[in-house]
């Protein structure tokens, strides 16, 4: 094993020979330079944790170049030396650090623990809590790393009239960190001593016709995106991510249909929704009067992603009615156009069955035995549903 000073001098004369191996430095034991023939050379350090009887390891400082020098290597090495003499082996904790850089970086983390989950419904929501509210906040951040702050800023950022989503999410990420404890990943969840967010009481809120009305014929002045957005919500009943998130692909015109993946569903269930008149006018527009698109998303914002910004829309919306020479309109939120179809549904006499499939919900006609025995997918009589309802809030226009 060749031994001496490890200096500039020293380094250009082996890399101008050519040599290859190892040169270790005569003051400093355990600091060593590794030449090439290529002309690379690296900086390391040789150490054993725990006495002659122990294994020896090596640690890469660096190559050199910028900022590694015969000094600055000298330094860092010496660091490093005196860190292993109390304990602290640097290739453990540079295999960390690339584990919590890659396997626990929490967007990479919380996809494996979707793939873990069992239940279509539960992972359904898994992986949608995930997307949309806990991937976009922490992002690759590694899980060790996490902080009761961070997993705040995921529910600051929730719009505050989802205060049943919040509680949904936080089931969810309280799962996945307790599965990562148990694992060995973490050792305490940063979720310790967090209240769960309280209970929701059921709503009752859903519109009258006029208010209905109101609404429908103040959109066109809102966002391009959120107006037939909230329109689709009236004349569909459909859930408000499943319309936002909406593609061209799902949709066929001849046959007058929405094909709703199970993927996208919240329940997990795919749900064919026949499109009546006014839906089809509604896509019509957006698609500025040509063939519908054969791909792509149907609510583009002007970068490309997924209309998200519904507090904006809800608020200038508000604006717009409550300017319409009306009296004001009692609070109201998106999901309340969802309960006034199903109101609207059973007012017009339209089965309690229809109106559960229509909105894709798993209610007691489809649960239990029924559920399993009862495949029926109430394809006409949706269809004949949906036309009454068109009629309803046609008539709603025109008065």
């Amino acid at each position: 094993m060749a031994t001496g000073k490890i200096t500039k001098r020293t380094l250009d004369s082996l890399l101008l020979s050519g040599v290859t191996g190892y040169l270790w430095d005569e003051d400093l034991r355990g600091f060593g330079l590794r030449t090439s023939s290529t002309g690379a050379a690296s900086y390391i350090v040789q150490y054993r944790m725990g006495g002659r009887e122990s294994k020896t390891k090596r640690y890469t400082i660096g190559a050199h170049g910028s900022p590694w020098t015969p000094a600055t290597a000298r330094e860092e090495a010496g660091r490093l030396l005196r860190l292993v003499a109390q304990g602290f082996d640097p290739v453990e904790a540079d295999h960390q650090r690339r584990r919590e850089a890659v396997d626990l970086a929490f967007s990479k983390y919380a996809d494996h623990f979707a793939k873990s989950c069992v239940g279509k419904g539960w992972k359904t929501l898994v992986i949608r809590s995930l997307r949309l509210h806990a991937k976009p906040v922490l992002k690759d951040k590694p899980l060790p790393k996490l902080t009761r702050a961070d997993i705040v800023s995921v529910f600051d950022r929730m719009p505050d009239d989802q205060a049943a989503n919040r509680r949904n999410v936080f089931a969810v990420l309280r799962r996945l960190f307790k599965w990562a404890v148990s694992r060995g990943d973490i050792d305490r969840s940063p979720m310790e001593g967090m209240e769960t967010p309280p209970a929701v009481t059921a709503r009752e809120r859903w519109l009258s016709d006029a208010e209905l009305g109101r609404i429908w014929k103040q959109t066109p002045r809102t966002h391009r995106c959120f107006g037939p957005i909230v329109r689709l919500l009236i004349v569909t009943g459909q859930r408000r991510e499943e319309v936002t998130s909406l593609v061209w692909e799902e949709l066929n015109r001849a046959e007058r249909e929405w094909r709703l993946p199970g993927a996208r569903a919240k329940n997990g269930e795919l749900n064919m929704v026949p499109l009546n008149d006014l839906a089809i006018a509604v896509l019509d527009e957006v698609a500025r009067g040509e063939t519908w698109p054969r791909r792509g998303r149907v609510f583009p914002t002007s970068s490309g992603a997924g209309f998200t910004a519904y507090s904006k829309g809800k608020t200038k919306l508000d604006k717009l009615v409550a300017g319409d020479g009306g009296d004001a309109l009692p609070p109201w939120r998106l999901h309340d156009l969802r309960r006034t179809l199903a109101t609207g549904f059973q007012r017009l006499g339209v089965r309690f069955e229809v109106t559960e499939a229509v909105l894709n919900h798993v209610g007691a006609s489809r649960s239990g035995v029924a559920g399993i025995y009862q495949r029926h997918d109430w394809k006409d009589e949706k269809r004949e549903a949906l036309r009454v309802w068109n009629d309803h809030i046609t008539a709603i226009l025109a008065s």
